[in-house]
């Protein structure tokens, strides 16, 4: 059963169980804000905004503009560009829709959290970024409109990635970037040991023994991005965690290509052949300055600031991107994160939210300056700091084969974000060996399951 038709039968059975339909009724609206034509960037606090005058099309005089919010995380950081100049190129060009952009400063969560609570206000914007994890969540309470119609009138532009906006045969929203995981490694270092880009289970393992023996690590197990991490590499393995059969959730998080994913890396730890850091602590970036970290499987997007603490020193422009190495024998890579932008319950004028939601997520040069990894199928220009720091290496049409590689048949249940805080804490066991690897996806199992049934879900029993 595809990701398609499993997500089809699952959703279903969540508005069912859940008693929901779509939040606040579908007679729920946005009012149309009283936007200036200019797009600005302004400060997104938590605490909502005051919704404007209340209006419906026929109080609209002829001719005007159609307005259209755009909530979004992007991080507008120095060198990129700002995510106000490319919506300002949208309405210079199109005045008949006109687009204002904020963005929103607080974490993903939070910001989950306050579309829910504009939804149910009527305020809510037109378009919003959510996270491919977040969308199940978003579609069952409702919050979320059907824009099936209107998407598959862009379907071409995009890549693997559209799916994932998808939950069954609903459409919400396009997809903006991706995060296919690849490998990241230090050409110069790979060469000075004599060892080749694994391309397989068996040659990384190889690899990994070898640059070990050295004081080298070709890759470092972090617990704290075992979610998406481990989750995604079960995906490449050819793995589907979640599907639906006879009206219930199917959970399997512990198959034969998981199992292969767990393997590789308990061989690895129990050889000490990997290293083990959390990926967002310092010990991360220290192994990489001090030239003991010498490569990894990361997830596509770090390419756009993993090599930063690089700079300057020796190994500057040393390190290359490749596929992620085949797991089960497999040639697929997985997800590890990504967005899209969703057309919120109650958006007046959809067609014309989809309309630049197509535009913004196809201009894939500004999109590639943010340090995304575009989802449409338009190849970006490799920014010039990503190709300085990878040797002048082509990084985007790489990313692009990977995109390319990425399951379509992997997708998440609601509530999967619960799921890796008990994924999270068994990786950390296994890296410092009280724990083996295969217990990851055995609390993967048993929390997917709580969390199904916690939302009311049913739930076959294997």
């Amino acid at each position: 059963m595809t990701f398609k038709r499993y997500m089809k039968a699952g959703a279903m059975l969540a508005v069912a169980a859940l008693g929901l339909t779509a939040c606040g009724g579908d007679t729920a609206t946005t009012p149309s804000p009283e936007a200036p034509a200019d797009t600005t960037t302004a400060p997104s606090p938590v605490d909502e905004t005051t919704p404007a005058e209340e209006t419906t099309p026929a109080d609209e005089p002829a001719g005007e503009a159609v307005q259209i919010d755009y909530l979004h995380r992007l991080p507008d950081g120095e060198g990129m560009v700002p995510v106000s100049e490319i919506v300002q190129r949208w309405n210079d060009e199109n005045p008949n829709i006109q687009v204002t952009a904020t963005k929103f400063d607080g974490e993903a969560q939070e910001m989950i959290t306050k579309l829910e609570t504009d939804v149910n206000a009527n305020n809510a914007p037109c378009l919003a970024q959510l996270g491919y994890a977040e969308v199940p969540d978003m579609f069952v309470k409702g919050l979320v409109e059907d824009v099936t119609e209107e998407a598959r009138k862009y379907e071409g532009d995009f890549g693997g990635a559209f799916g994932q906006m998808a939950v069954g045969d609903t459409i919400v929203g396009l997809p903006q970037d991706s995060g296919p995981l690849v490998y990241l490694y230090n050409a110069t270092e790979f060469e000075n040991l004599g060892i080749e880009v694994p391309t397989d289970s068996a040659s990384f393992i190889e690899a990994a023994k070898t640059a070990a023996a050295e004081g080298k690590y070709i890759a470092s197990f972090t617990p704290d991005e075992a979610t998406y991490w481990l989750s995604g590499q079960a995906a490449g393995a050819g793995a589907t965690w979640y599907s639906a059969e006879n009206d219930q959730w199917v959970v399997n998080t512990t198959g034969e290509e998981t199992q292969a994913v767990a393997a590789l890396w308990q061989e690895l730890l129990d050889a000490e052949a990997v290293a083990t850091h959390d990926r967002w602590g310092d010990a991360y970036g220290a192994a990489m300055v001090d030239g003991t970290l010498i490569g990894n499987i990361a997830a596509a997007w770090e390419t756009g600031f993993a090599l930063d603490g690089l700079d300057g020193t020796e190994y500057e422009g040393q390190w290359r991107v490749a596929q992620m190495p085949a797991i089960n024998g497999s040639e697929m890579t997985g997800p590890n994160g990504g967005s899209g932008v969703a057309v919120m319950k109650g958006c007046e004028h959809p067609a014309e939210a989809m309309e630049f939601n197509a535009w913004f997520n196809t201009q894939v040069d500004d999109l590639a300056q943010q340090g995304l990894v575009p989802a449409a199928t338009a190849p970006a220009s490799t920014p010039e700091k990503m190709s300085r720091q990878f040797g002048g290496q082509d990084v985007m049409a790489e990313l692009v084969t990977a995109n390319e590689r990425m399951s379509t048949d992997f997708g998440y249940i609601p509530g999967f974000p619960a799921v890796g805080g008990e994924m999270q804490t068994a990786a950390a066991a296994a890296a410092n060996g009280s724990g083996k690897v295969a217990d990851i996806f055995e609390a993967a199992q048993a929390a997917s399951i709580a969390a199904l049934e916690d939302a009311g879900l049913p739930v076959a029993q294997s």
